[in-house]
């Protein structure tokens, strides 16, 4: 059974992985320990040869035989053969995963366009659903191991009821030294094209519908057949096999520890225990076990795809589908958001979180200088004044605040009136386009007081709530138009809003009381 994992993983957490490690049904633990212990064994076995039997000069010409071993066993090219060739598995593994034949499709169609609620109409869709799955079972049957030991005979599939007496007289009597899964396609497609005559299948393109999906379902039938007979190249397996397991001979003897009072360079210590090579062996072995296990999916491993579990599933849910659940209709009533042109599911207290805006764009939030509200260009665009002099620090001031019910819309004006003063004015009501026109319906207007803008150079102006928020900028205060905050991007204004604003001068006398 396929070992499912992804609950665990759910979210990424400190050390998430750690839990993983400890499970042993199909794990690397589970498919590695015997061929792991075989080479640990070998190691120690020649270990103590070479410690305890050998005389002095079989020790010289073994120690003289690890070097050159420890030496070659480098140009063994493992890990790009053994990278290489995973990869192709594992891209192979997955395509014949998402070509596993499902049948949901048909059933959809048979179900829709097969009509007749009486004894015939009922057995017409039955019959033609029951074809469907005997296709994949005689695919399954061919390729995996599992299936087989099911069904081992057609006198299995017969008494599973995949198929009647009179159909195993029939597709026995076709002789074909070929595997005959295409048969219950040619049933399919007779039994359909005799429902059209008859006037069950009401129309010519629900047919062709039919039998295009019925097309779609062999072509997927027919890929897991082709992947069952062409596989990975004999000798490219072979290859990287060979690749592995001569290069870890080669490290039973190349890594050994050899005796550090004869200065050979890279054994200066006696661990005995050779830590590095028994993981580079678990990690490169396991990696061709990876590769082992994955090259057919359709075998007994604990990864591998459940193909009777599918054939149980497929057929359960088609029957259903095209039998009980056939024309049969719920009462339809009115949802809960019938008069609610705004849908909104609630959210339980453990969603809460995941309450969040929709995302407009990367740009919604930038502020352009100069915007005007109304979307019309400026006839007369404002003078560039020249740079401020930097004999002074900047000064950021809390120009205005407001927290509240915003209403409808919010809006700051900054009126430039002769003499460079600057009154701000914080409306709510409808959008203002300039300085000079009238407000209309505001709902608050707080008190107001000229405030000098000698050296200001830049008004900051943020506004947050539950449908937008941003910060618009003006870089040349002193022949400011006046700024504006964008409309909020659904009909029903917020309930709430926070808007502030703050100013930056480089007069050393700037005020410190601006506020609204």
């Amino acid at each position: 059974m396929t070992v499912t994992y992804s609950s665990k993983v759910a979210n990424a957490t400190f050390f998430g992985f750690h839990r993983l490690l400890c499970k042993w049904r199909g794990s690397i633990y589970k498919l590695l320990y015997r061929e792991f212990l075989v080479f640990a064994g070998f190691y120690t076995a020649i270990s103590l040869v070479y410690r305890l039997l050998l005389t002095g000069a079989q020790k010289r010409y073994f120690e003289k035989l690890s070097i050159y071993c420890d030496r070659y066993a480098e140009q063994i090219p493992v890990t790009f053969v053994l990278g290489f060739y995973v990869t192709l598995v594992v891209n192979r593994w997955w395509n014949q995963f998402v070509n596993l034949p499902w049948p949901d499709r048909l059933m959809l169609l048979i179900s829709s366009s097969v009509h007749g609620r009486d004894e015939h109409g009922r057995l017409l869709r039955r019959t033609l659903m029951r074809y469907v799955n005997l296709t994949s079972l005689l695919i399954f049957r061919s390729v995996s191991t599992a299936v087989y030991k099911r069904f081992p005979t057609m006198d299995h599939v017969v008494e599973a009821g995949f198929m009647t007496a009179d159909e195993r007289k029939l597709f026995d009597h076709l002789k074909s030294p070929h595997l005959k899964y295409w048969v219950p396609f040619i049933w399919f497609g007779n039994l359909a094209a005799k429902a059209r005559k008859e006037g069950r299948i009401r129309d010519s393109v629900d047919l062709q519908s039919l039998m295009t999906e019925m097309n779609r379902y062999r072509s997927w039938c027919s890929l897991l057949f082709g992947y069952d007979w062409v596989g990975i190249p004999l000798v490219y397996t072979q290859v990287v096999t060979l690749a592995v397991y001569t290069f870890f001979f080669a490290c039973l003897i190349g890594r050994q520890f050899l005796d550090p009072t004869k200065g050979y360079a890279g054994h200066d210590l006696d661990l005995y225990v050779p830590v590095f090579t028994l993981l580079q062996f678990f990690f490169y072995a396991g990696w061709l076990k990876v590769a082992e296990q994955l090259i057919n999916p359709f075998g007994e491993d604990d990864d591998d795809f459940e193909t009777n579990w599918c054939i149980d599933r497929n057929l359960q849910v088609s029957l259903l589908a095209v039998d009980e659940m056939h024309m049969s209709l719920p009462k339809m009533k009115r949802d809960i958001y019938w008069d609610d042109s705004a849908a909104r599911p609630p959210y339980t207290l453990a969603a809460a979180d995941y309450c969040i805006p929709s995302f407009l764009g990367s740009t919604v939030q930038m502020g352009v200088p100069g915007l005007v509200t109304g979307g019309e260009f400026l006839s007369d665009p404002p003078r560039v004044s020249p740079p401020q002099s930097k004999r002074g620090a900047d000064k950021n001031r809390l120009l205005c605040s407001f927290h509240g019910n915003c209403g409808g819309l919010a809006a700051l004006v900054l009126e430039h009136p002769p003499g460079h003063l600057i009154s701000p004015r914080l409306v709510l009501g409808e959008v203002v386009r300039n300085s000079n026109s009238a407000i209309k319906t505001p709902q608050q207007e707080p008190h107001q007081d000229p405030i000098p803008c000698t050296g200001l150079s830049r008004v900051a102006i943020h506004v947050s709530s539950g449908v937008f928020w941003g910060t618009w900028y003006n870089s040349h205060a002193q022949g400011l138009p006046s700024l504006y905050l964008v409309q909020p991007s659904q009909k029903d204004p917020p309930s709430f809003c926070t808007l502030s604003v703050s100013l930056s001068s480089k007069n050393p006398d700037f005020e410190d009381s601006l506020f609204c």
